[in-house]
């Protein structure tokens, strides 16, 4: 028993056209897509980045603070006569160890921060390579 099989009817180039621009189309939704989610999560990364960064840099700055009170008690201290602080610990001293603490820790939390911002890119990597593909797929098919 031999089994007849149709060819399906031929059909025009406008139908294909259309198919071929409605995939394309499909293709570059998908693409979008795809970007903003990625954008979204750069976004994402690099507000935390920033957010760690600004925190490094705002302790710096207090500690920088502390250290131009130390300076002044600094002055004052070197300019008293000898023996009139009767305290074992000049308060310079203690400006100047609470100052570089908080300098150092500011300094940590900074390159820290630092580090972070390296460890991405905040560009949209993935979907440009993915747009480059596509192209080069679309210019070779010809």
């Amino acid at each position: 028993m031999a089994v007849e099989v149709q060819n399906p009817p031929e059909q025009g180039i406008a139908p294909l056209l259309k198919g071929i621009v409605n995939d394309m189309g499909d293709l570059l939704k998908h693409q979008l897509t795809f970007a903003q989610a990625e954008i979204r999560t750069d976004l994402r990364k690099t507000g935390q980045a920033s957010r760690l960064l600004l925190c490094g840099i705002g302790t710096v700055a207090l500690g920088c603070v502390v250290l131009v009170f130390m300076a002044v008690h600094l002055l004052h201290w070197l300019t008293l006569p000898a023996g009139a602080d009767p305290a074992g610990l000049p308060l310079w001293s203690c400006y100047a160890i609470v100052g570089f603490l908080i300098t150092a820790t500011g300094a940590a939390i900074a390159v820290a921060g630092k580090k972070k911002f390296d460890s991405f890119n905040p560009l949209p990597d993935e979907t440009a390579k993915t747009l480059k593909e596509n192209l080069q797929w679309m210019t070779n098919s010809k």
